[in-house]
């Protein structure tokens, strides 16, 4: 959610970027979670044939299309919350 979040705030984002923006979270779990997510065609990964490769990520209109579902499930974590 975290990743998918952060794509709708700032739009396209390198991946040290991101890192930048989400803190607490390892490179491995990164990669590992944008690879996931752009399998799931949720995220949208654009590269770059230069030295030193570049690599941008988006969220697909799959993946836009799914906020809204995350926004309503924290909103009913936060009214459910114990």
């Amino acid at each position: 959610m975290t990743i998918l979040y952060t794509l709708m705030e700032f739009g396209v984002v390198r991946f040290n970027k991101m890192k930048k923006y989400i803190g607490q979270i390892s490179y491995k779990t990164l990669s590992s979670t944008l690879k996931e997510l752009e399998a799931d065609q949720l995220v949208h990964r654009e590269e770059y044939p230069q030295i030193p490769p570049k690599a941008e990520y988006s969220l697909t209109e799959r993946g836009k299309s799914l906020i809204p579902i995350l926004d309503g499930m924290c909103e009913w974590g936060d009214k459910n919350r114990l």
